[in-house]
C-alpha cells in the first residue's frame, strides 16, 4: 500500500483536493472553520507530496541510486 501512495501521490493528491472542493460546495451546512482547517491540511499534505516527487526526480537524475533522498527519511 506504501509503494501504491508513493507512486501515485500525486494523482492521489488531486483527487483529495478534488473531493474537498465538491464537498464544500455541495454540502451547504459545513462550518467555515471545518472547510478551512481541510484546506490547511491539503496544502500540508501538497508540501509532502512535493517532496516526495523532488526525490523520485533526483532518483531518476542520479541514475537510480539506493540512497534515499532529503527529507524522505
Amino acid at each position: 500500500m506504501l509503494t501504491f501512495i508513493h507512486t501515485h501521490s500525486t494523482r492521489l493528491y488531486a483527487i483529495a483536493a478534488a473531493a474537498l472542493a465538491l464537498v464544500a460546495y455541495y454540502v451547504p451546512g459545513l462550518p467555515t472553520e471545518l472547510i478551512l482547517a481541510l484546506s490547511a491540511a491539503i496544502l500540508g499534505t501538497g508540501e509532502a507530496v512535493q517532496r516526495i516527487e523532488d526525490a523520485k526526480t533526483t532518483k531518476a537524475h542520479s541514475g537510480g541510486s539506493s540512497q534515499p533522498a532529503v527529507g524522505t527519511e
